[in-house]
């Protein structure tokens, strides 16, 4: 059956309708400062003046007879930790009908030259904290010329050109733009990912598709989506539970900010730990516990063990969460239990996601439950293709093929034609997309999720590309040859290991190679365990035996 799609809401109506219903409902909270979304609402609108008066917008001739790779706005880049700002960033942006880019905060400079490069950034939203590193690649982007400086307490300085975020606000007005008439559920929302190819990507959404799939846009009773924004509204002013929803993993992250947004976008409150540079859990429980914080987002076991390991040593009243959320890396079933135990009236739900397809497939698991691993409920548009994208397969076949998205998927990714296509084929007539996981439609219509087909490293929930981290350490001069590979991890779900073969007489050691490699990749994508042989085993046609890699990198200490 094919899934009817009507062009659906722009994100920034949608905030300004939940404003409507809810003004004086707290929106966020962030250490000693709570916003109202009616408060919200205005600083929002200030932002999006300020991006305005600063030449930021949509082009004139608006979006006529671009190809799905193009956009038609202005984009503006966000680089900064979990904060207010963050989330105000990207609903300034969208009211001034400008593109935000989530930025990794964790990326050297050489890999934020590329996101900013290749995402053609003309704005810059920047915590001071950042500002060095900003600051080497500014002379290669002549065409970001709008650079807002958040002030942090970090005690760094204005960088030439910028301006600080709250003077720029100040002097912008609280009114509804003229423009938002012109809002458009077909303005565009991007998401950055680390995906399978090493190099950072963009997915380009309509904001109508975006707004279904990730962020609050179905009914959270009937699952159906909002036809209008009064219905919106009303839901949002009569919600008798609204969520009160912290991420615990950065909004720099489709995961982070799509939970935030969840909550904003229904009428919630947003909940922002008071440790944003690291997973601290004694801060995320006393958090939860002061807020009384009732939907939590992690990032599989390596957020989940130690979350339960504080919740086990202190003694904090989280009797609040009604929901903890988890995606983006495995939860085994120990942890999942010791969860549950510190909070038998929850439940637990474990997610199938990517940037590319949303939301996709979901498993609930409630203390004295049962659950069957690796078995997931599809959610709305999701299918099994065949592992030759010929047909859409029915539950119970045995072929093993593709988990598949249709309906509310994104229009490709932004700049790259040949990969929008291969990504997003047409399969028995209807346009889809195939994010690369692998998986088998059982016979009761829950679907196993085999594995991603590519040579991707998920590390408590950074997808980390093996031949990336291989090209950094390469470089060293005394390394001749290298292979990346992975291993279970009991904290990350998986970390990565290297293989390395020196020169001839050559003597670096890890410490010398990890050192050169954090020249060119973030750190957290350096090989947790080294492993020096006297050569690499290739296959026949010359490449890199990954499967003699595995085992080796399976015993490495």
């Amino acid at each position: 059956m094919t899934v009817q799609r009507t062009s659906g809401h722009n994100l920034a109506a949608v905030s300004e309708a939940v404003a409507e219903g809810v003004p004086d409902r707290t929106a966020i909270v962030f250490r000693d400062r709570r916003f109202t979304h009616a408060q919200l609402a205005a600083r929002t609108r200030q932002l999006a003046h300020a991006l305005h008066d600063r030449g930021l917008g949509a082009r004139p001739e608006g979006r006529r007879g671009l190809a799905p790779h193009e956009s038609h706005q202005d984009h503006l880049a966000i680089y900064a930790y979990n904060g207010n700002e963050y989330l105000e960033a990207m609903i300034g942006a969208f009211k001034a009908r400008v593109v935000p880019v989530n930025v990794n905060y964790r990326y050297v400079a050489e890999e934020l030259l590329y996101v900013l490069a290749n995402s053609a950034a003309k704005g810059i939203v920047y915590q001071s904290a950042f500002a060095p590193t900003l600051a080497e690649v500014l002379p290669d982007l002549p065409a970001a010329r709008v650079l807002l400086q958040v002030d942090d307490g970090s005690g760094a300085e204005l960088l030439p050109g910028a301006e600080w975020y709250e003077e720029a606000l100040a002097d912008a007005p609280t009114t509804l733009p003229e423009w938002a008439t012109e809002w458009s559920p077909h303005d565009r929302y991007l998401v950055y990912t680390g995906g399978t190819t090493g190099l950072p990507k963009g997915v380009l959404w309509r904001h109508g598709d975006a707004h279904r799939t990730a962020m609050g846009g179905r009914n959270p009773l009937t699952r159906q989506p909002w036809e209008t924004l009064p219905e919106l509204t009303a839901f949002a002013a009569t919600n008798p539970a609204p969520h009160v929803a912290l991420a615990a993993s950065p909004y720099m992250h489709g995961a982070g900010h799509w939970t935030a947004f969840l909550a904003l976008n229904q009428g919630g409150t947003v909940v922002i730990q008071d440790n944003v540079e690291r997973l601290d859990p004694a801060d995320l429980c006393s958090v939860i516990d002061r807020e009384q914080v009732t939907y939590l987002q992690i990032i599989g076991d390596a957020f989940a063990r130690p979350i339960a390991d504080e919740m086990e040593r202190a003694g904090y009243d989280l009797s609040s969460l009604r929901t903890i959320q988890s995606g983006g890396a495995a939860l085994t079933s120990t942890v999942t239990a010791r969860l549950l135990a510190r909070l038998p009236t929850a439940r637990l739900v474990e997610s199938l996601g990517s940037s590319e397809g949303g939301g996709q497939a979901l498993q609930v698991i409630t203390a004295g439950g049962t659950n069957t691993a690796g078995a997931f409920s599809p959610t709305e548009g999701s299918v099994v293709v065949a592992a030759n994208f010929e047909r859409v397969l029915s539950p119970g076949e045995d072929e093993i093929g593709w988990l598949t998205k249709r309906g509310d998927i994104p229009l490709g990714y932004l700049g790259d034609p040949d990969r929008t296509a291969r990504t997003f084929p047409t399969i028995a007539g209807e346009r889809m997309v195939v994010p690369g996981d692998r998986a088998q439609w059982l016979a009761d219509g829950t679907i196993r999720l085999l594995g991603r087909d590519s040579a991707t490293v998920n590390s408590g929930g950074e997808k980390i590309f093996t031949e990336e981290v291989a090209a950094a350490i390469i470089a060293h001069p005394d390394v001749s040859d290298v292979v990346v590979a992975s291993r279970p991890s009991e904290r990350w779900g998986q970390e990565v290991v290297a293989i390395v073969a020196l020169r001839d007489g050559a003597r670096a050691s890890r410490d010398d190679l990890a050192e050169e490699a954090a020249r060119h990749v973030a750190r957290y994508k350096l090989p947790k365990a080294w492993v020096f042989v006297d050569a690499i085993q290739h296959t026949s046609i010359g490449k890199a035996d990954h499967r003699w890699a595995a085992k080796v990198a399976a015993t490495a200490s």
